[in-house]
């Protein structure tokens, strides 16, 4: 969900990707894998990335198409895959999996019916990062010697924190998430065509006048991942009332209202589970022959899949300097 109500009030802005150059950004790995899995198995013939033992990684071709636009703006990656999920989540979590049973109903239904449009379209929406999935992402991150760090609990989290701490200068993520976890500088869009979309934490807090705490308050009020919110309750309306009412626990008091597991929910924000157990080597020294005969040979990819993408790999080695880690 990434509370998507949150744009309503987010300072966002264009961001020139000449202007990011030399950076590192703490990307959010499963929002930003999901997101390229799901549009390459909407747009790829599943033969392309299946295994003759029908094992499906369509996540290889999305992360050899994704990676490139990294190397060759001169940003180094380091992704943050999610831990645990707390108990909070369960309802979201269940929610998700319903959302998916009914896709796979409809994709059935399409395939019957021959309908090869809304078949691709419901696939894309069954999609889950399987344990193939994350092996062989890890996998394919190791060869290409691109940095990553498994969280405690919420990768949003935890790479908000890196960023907090200087280990990043930017988290990367479409989730709105990341400012309730304090994320400085986030950006978006970063799986689009074009320049990516800037989220700044303090430029949201200075145009609505507002604190860290209270934001967390609103987005409380209207709903995160660990709450539904309360029903009539917008983003403007949830503004204007912790505004008036100071924090959350003045606005649920005047109003007579309850949200379960307030408390808790507000520290999961606030002081969420993180770790400083990691040891993020940035000198990124590509093995491109190693990761491509792991794609192509190792887990059948269709080799002209992912041609374009290594060749991209490569160029930008030397376009952006790449191999001045190496």
């Amino acid at each position: 969900m990434g509370n998507a109500d949150l744009r309503d009030l987010a300072a966002l802005s264009a961001v020139s990707f000449d202007d990011l150059g030399g950076s590192v950004v703490a990307v959010d790995a499963h929002n930003w894998l999901y997101r390229y899995l799901t549009t390459t198995v909407k747009w790829t013939n599943s033969e392309k990335y299946t295994t003759n033992e029908g094992e499906e990684v369509a996540n290889l071709i999305g992360l050899v198409q994704g990676l490139p636009k990294f190397f060759e703006h001169d940003l180094t990656p380091v992704f943050v895959f999610d831990g645990g999920v707390t108990e909070l989540k369960d309802a979201e979590v269940e929610a998700r999996r319903e959302q998916k049973e009914k896709a796979q109903e409809k994709l059935d239904a399409a395939r019957e019916r021959g309908d090869a449009v809304e078949a691709a379209r419901m696939e894309a929406r069954t999609q889950r990062l399987t344990d193939t999935i994350h092996e062989t992402t890890r996998g394919l991150l190791d060869r290409l010697d691109v940095p990553y760090i498994e969280a405690p609990a919420e990768g949003e989290a935890q790479a908000s924190y890196m960023a907090r701490t200087g280990d990043a200068d930017y988290v990367g993520s479409e989730d709105y998430d990341t400012l309730l976890f304090g994320a400085p500088f986030t950006l978006r869009q970063l799986t689009s065509k074009g320049d990516p979309e800037l989220m700044d934490l303090d430029a949201t807090l200075d145009k609505h006048d507002i604190t860290y705490e209270q934001l967390v308050d609103i987005a409380i009020l209207v709903g995160t991942d660990f709450n539904p919110g309360i029903k009539g309750i917008g983003p403007k309306t949830a503004l204007k009332t912790v505004k008036e009412h100071g924090d959350l626990w003045g606005v649920l008091d005047a109003r007579d209202l309850h949200i379960d597991h307030a408390d808790r929910i507000r520290q999961l924000f606030l002081d969420p589970p993180v770790t400083d157990d990691y040891d993020v080597d940035l000198d990124i020294d590509p093995d491109i022959a190693d990761a491509r005969a792991y794609v192509t040979e190792e887990w059948e990819v269709d080799a002209d899949e992912v041609a374009k993408g290594f060749e991209r790999i490569e160029e930008s080695l030397v376009q952006t300097g790449l191999d001045r880690w190496t």
